[in-house]
């Protein structure tokens, strides 16, 4: 990893989620009666944790509306949930306001262009595996994982490596 990406993992405190295709695969899956079912990986949700109970905060800002985003995201302990916003930047503005971030000290996870208004914002934007060509052209740095496939948890770990948090927080799993 380059010294200028690590020196950007170095600054966030707030790292912002899109939920499908970030948090999820990015497939939507309906029943006959129209309820849908979204599918979160358990790797992904430990480094949500993990970023928490580092002490750095965790948002998610979504188009789409759902109680499962709500239940998962409570059920994690994520505070900052912005759904039904297609149009991203004002939802990103309030969480500058509430939390009194810069935008340089946020981190951004997307993987299509609902998401680059505030990628081209925040201090390091990240792109999953399988976003977007033109979502990877204009991030920093691009996970191996795929959306839904740990990708959130390699962010997390990429993140807390870069802060000096990641070894003593694993390490205290040994004990």
């Amino acid at each position: 990893m380059t010294t200028a990406i690590s020196a950007k993992a170095r600054q966030v405190r707030l790292v912002i989620l899109d939920v499908d295709g970030v948090l999820t695969d990015g497939g939507l899956t309906f029943d006959n009666r129209g309820e849908e079912y979204k599918t979160f990986n358990s790797l992904d949700g430990h480094g949500v944790r993990l970023l928490l109970d580092c002490g750095l905060e965790v948002a998610v800002i979504t188009g789409r509306e759902s109680g499962i985003v709500e239940h998962r995201m409570r059920d994690l302990g994520v505070r900052h949930i912005y759904q039904g916003s297609r149009d991203k930047l004002p939802a990103f503005e309030r969480l500058l306001a509430d939390t009194g971030l810069a935008p340089e000290q946020v981190a951004y996870v997307g993987d299509d262009l609902p998401d680059l208004p505030v990628m081209r914002r925040v201090g390091f934007a990240i792109a999953v595996q399988n976003a977007h060509s033109f979502v990877k052209q204009h991030c920093d740095w691009v996970t191996t994982a795929l959306g839904g496939h740990g990708a959130v948890r390699e962010v997390s770990d990429f993140l807390l490596q870069a802060q000096g948090l990641l070894e003593a927080r694993q390490n205290g799993y040994l004990e």
